[in-house]
């Protein structure tokens, strides 16, 4: 069969909701997406241009198109997720998680064992999950446990085998850990009672388990029965317990589930919260690693789609930070004040700690991968045309125009690289003039790197504003670098940040890795430029007590504090000290002025 060309399979395309998969010229899968309408979107990729570059190399790639027509958009978003979970195209976004998980099974039997299990046999048995955990799984049988005494044995326990008086109890009987059903001592009404209750708090619903035990704690008393009134009591409190643990809003607020994402330039974050009676009953992230140019909204309707699945969640709503697509019949809430609110904030603030959970993980183990993170990051931020991984800081020292210096400190991939720090003397400029200074420093500066063939950095920021962002440009003009290296100002009031030709500058997220590294290499060049113009003023002001001294100039205190260090040595120096130093006539001045 001829090769069909691209805009003819476009052309043909239907207008109507369905999944377009993009294969290469080897029959490689590259690509799945959904769309209301396949037409217009499967032709959008051709026309027009892509300012993302891994989207431009897909569609040079793109040799054959297949779609799936489907009879709406939420079938085309189910059907979506299961096929890139099946194929795993190469472009699109990969989910890091696709473990198994635990499940809490009530047995489909006589008197029904509760147990942990991460295989799902689909015999009639309850599945309660999947938890996040084994951990989140052992804390809940646990408190079941210890509220109700449940048989763990695999007996048979049919009415004809323990009439029969087939089995005995066990150890488990005599401990208290079971009441003891395989011989009939406790009826198949009462634990299916308890069954019931245990049902309800796994569906994190403690009321029906606290009436039940209440009554029963009533009874024992009455009946004067106070030892067990009492094991009543302590089972009430392990269960209010627990609930006063778990109850984070409203209890009103239930069969809820709550999405929230964080994204940066290479992953996101996708934080999901179940809640039922106004408590958290499950809370997982998962990181999804971007392919393409896809925005947040994309990546959470992935996300919920995968997630809902996952954990087999029945919530009839959900709460997110904007709009999202859903099947129908799922109520979509976006919380603006109230007890919705902080419970979404909560899941924004869990996605947070977990990616920066992720950042200090690998930091340790994949530093290079951190490290092209962040400069990725800075990338966009600053809309740079390539990653800063050399950045250069300059900001200048004066006092009322006394010793004016400058300094420029020098970051490889985000870090301070101190042996290439430099100071510089202010030569050309009289008085306290910052614009003048900084015109001075940054052309010395990069004249010498153009002299002597260095390569130059791909980032230069200016200590200042507007003012001295303009005098750094001239520099720039006059070496002909100007547009060959990007150089940004970065202003101490509202840490707002400028570039060159735009009035409006630029505010980033005070929390941003962006900004931390600007205010990191702005704070260090401030600390080496005060620290190298406090040394000056200290030799100057030494330096000023010897020129002091009539028939010494500047060339015989400089030989001075060479020989002897510092002021109050010369002091206490001996007349010959001194002749060996500057010869027997200066020597002898200097010796009478101190003594």
């Amino acid at each position: 069969m001829p090769e069909i060309p691209i805009d003819i399979q476009v052309s043909t395309l239907p207008d109507s909701p369905g999944v377009y998969q993009f294969y290469d010229k080897d029959g490689k899968i590259l690509y799945v997406g959904k769309a209301k309408n396949l037409k217009k979107r499967v032709a959008s990729y051709f026309s027009k241009t892509h300012a993302y570059g891994k989207t431009k190399v897909m569609v040079r790639k793109i040799d054959t198109i297949r779609h799936i027509v489907v009879p709406t958009e939420s079938d085309a978003l189910l059907l979506e997720n299961n096929l890139i979970k099946k194929y795993r195209p190469r472009y699109n976004v990969l989910l890091k998680d696709d473990k198994s998980y635990p499940w809490i099974c009530i047995k489909k039997e006589r008197f029904p064992r509760v147990f942990p299990t991460r295989k799902l046999i689909r015999d009639g048995s309850e599945y309660y999950g999947p938890y996040t955990s084994m951990k989140t799984v052992k804390t809940l049988l646990e408190l079941v446990k210890s509220v109700y005494p449940l048989r763990t044995c695999n007996y048979d326990l049919s009415e004809e085998k323990i009439q029969a008086g087939k089995y005995k109890v066990c150890l488990e009987y005599h401990l208290g850990n079971c009441l003891g059903p395989c011989e009939g001592l406790q009826s198949e009404k009462a634990y299916n009672q308890q069954i019931d209750d245990i049902r309800q708090i796994l569906k994190g619903n403690f009321k029906f388990a606290l009436q039940y035990l209440k009554r029963e704690m009533k009874a024992k008393a009455d009946a004067m029965e106070f030892e067990a009134a009492q094991r009543l009591k302590d089972k009430i409190d392990i269960l209010e317990n627990y609930q006063a643990k778990s109850t984070i809003v409203n209890p009103k607020i239930t069969n809820v589930d709550v999405f929230s994402i964080i994204s940066d330039e290479a992953f996101a974050y996708v934080n999901f919260l179940q809640l039922a009676h106004g408590a958290i009953i499950r809370s997982h992230t998962i990181e999804l690693k971007k392919k393409l140019d896809e925005s947040d909204e994309e990546l959470l309707t992935l996300a919920i789609t995968e997630i809902r699945q996952r954990f087999a969640s029945q919530s009839r709503e959900i709460y997110v930070p904007f709009p999202v697509e859903v099947p129908p019949g799922i109520k979509v809430t976006v919380p603006k004040l109230g007890d919705k609110k902080l419970i979404l904030d909560l899941s924004v603030r869990n996605a947070r700690f977990f990616r920066q959970d992720r950042f200090n993980q690998i930091k340790i183990i994949d530093p290079d991968r951190h490290t092209k993170r962040i400069m990725a990051q800075m990338k966009a931020d600053l809309r740079l045309s390539e990653e800063p991984r050399h950045l250069e800081c300059f900001d200048n020292s004066n006092i009322q125009g006394t010793n004016p210096v400058a300094a420029c400190v020098v970051f490889r991939d985000g870090k301070p690289s101190k042996k290439e720090y430099r100071h510089f003397k202010i030569k050309t400029v009289t008085g306290p003039d910052d614009y003048a200074s900084m015109e001075e420093v940054v052309f010395r500066r990069y004249r010498r790197m153009l002299d002597e063939g260095e390569e130059l950095p791909q980032l230069i920021v200016i200590d200042g504003g507007k003012g001295q962002l303009s005098a750094a440009l001239k520099s720039l003009e006059i070496l002909g670098l100007r547009g060959t290296i990007a150089i940004i100002g970065i202003a101490k009031r509202l840490e707002e940040i400028y570039f060159p030709d735009d009035p409006v500058p630029l505010y980033l997220d005070k929390k941003s890795e962006t900004l931390k590294i600007i205010q990191t290499a702005r704070n260090e060049a401030h600390r080496f430029g005060i620290k190298f113009h406090r040394n000056k003023r200290s030799k100057t002001a030494i330096s000023s007590e010897l020129e002091a001294i009539d028939g010494i100039g500047e060339k015989t205190a400089s030989d001075l504090l060479k020989n002897f260090r510092s002021v109050k040595r010369v002091k206490e120096a001996s007349f010959e000290d001194l002749s060996r130093a500057i010869g027997k006539a200066k020597a002898r001045i200097v010796y009478d002025r101190f003594h």
